[in-house]
C-alpha cells in the first residue's frame, strides 16, 4: 500500500515538473507583440494541456512551479523574460490567471464526459475554452485595468484579438487529448478515469 502511494506521489511530482518545463520550452517560441504592452504566445496552450491532462490540482501546481521559477529570474516567458519585473507589466493579470485557468480547465475536464476519445476531445475543447479564454481573460482584463490603467471597454477590446488564436489552441488541446485517449485508454483526464 505504501509503495503504491509513494509511486503515485512520485508520478505526480514528475508530471508537475514536466508540465512546468514544457511551459518553459514553449516560451522559446517567439511571441507576437500587440499594442499596449500585451502579446500573443503559445504558452497558453501549455496551460490548457496542463489542466486537461493533469487535473485541477496538479495543473495549478505546475503553473505555480513555473511562475516561481520566472519570479526567481529564469527567462522562461516568451521573449526570454523573467524576474519580478514581469509581474509589474500589463500582462501580469494573464500570468497570475494561469493558475486559475489551469485549475478551472482541469476541474471542468474532470466533470465533462470522457467515455470515448471523441467525447474526451470535445470535453477538452470546452474545458479549455472556459478555463483559458473566459477565466484567463477575466484576470488579464483586470491586470490591464489595474496596471496599464486602461478603461474597461478598451481592455475588453484588447482581448478580442486573442480569441481566434486561443480557439485554435483549444482545438490543438482537443487533438492532443483525442490522441492520448486513443493511445492510452487508462489516462486520467482531469484527474479522473474515463
Amino acid at each position: 500500500m505504501t509503495t503504491a502511494l509513494t509511486r503515485r506521489h512520485s508520478e505526480s511530482i514528475a508530471l508537475v515538473a514536466l508540465f512546468a518545463a514544457l511551459l518553459g520550452v514553449m516560451g522559446l517560441i517567439p511571441k507576437i507583440d500587440l499594442p499596449l504592452g500585451v502579446h500573443i504566445s503559445i504558452q497558453t496552450l501549455g496551460v490548457m494541456l496542463a489542466g486537461c491532462l493533469l487535473g485541477p490540482w496538479r495543473g495549478l501546481q505546475a503553473m505555480l512551479v513555473f511562475l516561481v521559477a520566472v519570479a526567481a529570474g529564469l527567462p522562461l516567458l516568451s521573449g526570454g523574460r523573467g524576474g519580478l519585473g514581469v509581474f509589474m507589466a500589463p500582462t501580469t493579470g494573464y500570468l497570475v490567471g494561469w493558475t486559475a485557468a489551469a485549475f478551472v480547465t482541469g476541474w471542468l475536464m474532470a466533470l465533462l464526459p470522457k467515455s470515448t476519445p471523441l467525447r474526451a476531445a470535445g470535453s477538452a475543447f470546452v474545458a479549455s475554452a472556459v478555463g483559458c479564454i473566459a477565466v484567463l481573460y477575466a484576470f488579464g482584463i483586470a491586470g490591464l485595468v489595474w496596471i496599464a490603467k486602461l478603461p474597461l471597454t478598451q481592455a475588453l477590446w484588447v482581448n478580442v484579438a486573442f480569441i481566434p488564436g486561443d480557439l485554435i489552441k483549444c482545438a490543438l488541446t482537443a487533438l492532443v487529448v483525442h490522441s492520448i485517449a486513443r493511445a492510452m485508454p487508462d489516462w486520467q483526464f482531469g484527474g479522473v478515469r474515463r
